[in-house]
């Protein structure tokens, strides 16, 4: 979805990419990433979850919902004057209002409103005009009340080598080469974990490498085809060069770091897979970084 954003007496753009699964007839659920734009010094994004209920009319073709849900952002903050930045995370909520409708081939169009508040910086008001895709085919027009059940897991074993691009959250969004090298394995039916390596490259604020954990939620797809999965875990830093930015930071004794990612993979016979992933690096000291990676993969 896009649209239009207003925060602080400004318009900028906004955009988001959701996945959602029914909860019933009236109800559903869904993990969304959000951007808000750029306002003035603040340029806001991140991911929430929301529960929805919602009203089929017109046969199921036409659907109104409600949702609301936690917001957990980040926010590259600059001064009024442009010198410094910093990195700002925090907490809010996202109420929304939805106008969905379903075609016969599977495409929603939609228009969405949202309101987001949050505990530190603006609020903000969005329009958004989107398309979605049901996934898995639904048994009766309009919406799946419930997703189809597995008995066997998601994954079994996966080993993926990565090539990419490393962004800074800072006011220049300078950028490097990243690789990575992962180890996936399926718990359960809906659960991965990973073990990995990753290198952030050499811009001129961070050159970082280290090791990486993280749990993974994930669906499959088009006859285990087509998988998504969104993961949280760890970064341990082995080895950190970074140099002191204009916020004046030292961030040499800082080893550990959150990490938020976003995968799809499509697989190719029985071994083979490609994969892309969106990493968030999330940090104490203003060395926020977005890590995008496509790999090759062997499944085993």
């Amino acid at each position: 979805m896009g649209g239009v954003s207003r925060g602080i007496g400004e318009h900028t753009y906004s955009w988001a990419g959701s996945y959602e699964e029914g909860l019933g007839e009236y109800f559903a659920a869904s993990f969304t990433w959000l951007n808000e734009g750029h306002v003035a010094n603040h340029h806001r994004d991140g991911n929430l979850i929301q529960g929805w209920a919602r009203l089929p009319l017109a046969n199921r073709r036409f659907v109104l919902s409600a949702g609301v849900g936690p917001y957990r952002y980040f926010d590259t903050s600059t001064d009024s004057d442009g010198g410094s930045y910093s990195d700002l995370h925090g907490w809010g909520v996202v109420y929304s209002v939805r106008a969905q409708y379903y075609m016969a081939n599977r495409w929603i169009a939609q228009l969405q409103l949202n309101r987001v508040q949050v505990q530190r910086g603006p609020n903000t008001s969005a329009a958004m005009l989107g398309v979605a895709y049901q996934l898995d085919a639904p048994d009766t027009p309009g919406p799946r009340d419930w997703a189809p059940d597995r008995t066997t897991r998601v994954t079994t074993n996966e080993v993926t080598a990565f090539l990419g691009q490393t962004i800074v959250n800072s006011t220049g969004s300078e950028t490097s080469l990243a690789t990575a090298l992962d180890y996936r394995r399926g718990l359960m039916k809906y659960m991965d974990v990973t073990v990995g390596y990753l290198h952030e490259g050499n811009s001129d604020l961070v050159r970082r490498d280290g090791l990486t954990t993280q749990l993974w939620a994930t669906r499959a797809f088009f006859s285990d085809r087509f998988t998504l999965g969104v993961g949280a875990g760890v970064y341990i830093a082995l080895n950190q060069r970074s140099n002191t930015d204009v916020t004046g930071d030292n961030d040499t004794d800082d080893r550990f770091a959150g990490i938020v990612s976003m995968s799809a993979a499509y697989r190719f016979g029985e071994h083979w897979t490609t994969r892309v992933t969106w990493n968030r690096i999330v940090t104490r000291y203003n060395r926020d970084t977005d890590v995008i990676l496509a790999g090759v993969g062997y499944r085993f």
